[in-house]
């Protein structure tokens, strides 16, 4: 038996809209603290980037560190530009753990007899991480197509500059 509607099409098409829309601000906060939380990585890794070419004397490893800085700050605007079709708030600024590695650099350095080895032993590293947190964010099934395309690209640059570090090692 089919019960009449008790709400006009017009009144149930609004309540679908509606919990439609709640929906998507809860889904849009989610990608946008994710987004926000690589944004963060990306200022991180930027300003390790350039930490370490002022470590480095090999002048190939500069222009490595200086064009991967590069790179990071590209991705950062990248993202922001994500984060705010969203309409969510930017983040600003490096977290206290990456603070706190590139302080971990400056020592290692001045104790280390190679400290070009030694700063691009940390950097990979750092890529090493990167790669595994865009493999996180890249695992969610639900992200937009344009989020996806955008990150997909910087993931893949920065395995590639991981690729690249083989020959860089012979610098150092």
């Amino acid at each position: 038996m089919v019960k009449p509607l008790t709400q006009s099409p017009v009144s149930l098409y609004l309540y679908i809209i509606t919990n439609n829309k709640k929906y998507i601000m809860s889904y849009t906060e989610e990608v946008g603290n994710k987004l926000n939380n690589l944004l963060t990585k990306s200022y991180d890794a930027e300003a390790g980037y350039k930490k370490a070419a002022e470590k480095v004397s090999n002048t190939g490893l500069k222009n490595f560190f200086n064009n991967r800085a590069q790179d990071r700050y590209n991705f950062g605007h990248e993202i922001k530009e994500e984060v705010r079709s969203f309409g969510q708030e930017v983040d600003k600024g490096t977290s206290f753990t990456a603070d706190a590695h590139r302080a971990w650099m400056d020592i290692k350095a001045a104790f280390t007899t190679d400290n070009d080895e030694a700063v691009l032993e940390e950097a990979i590293r750092g890529e090493k991480a990167s790669v595994e947190t865009y493999n996180e964010v890249l695992a969610e099934t639900t992200l937009p197509s344009s989020t996806r395309t955008i990150l997909e690209q910087q993931r893949n640059s920065i395995q590639n500059a991981l690729n690249e570090v083989k020959t860089l090692e012979e610098w150092a």
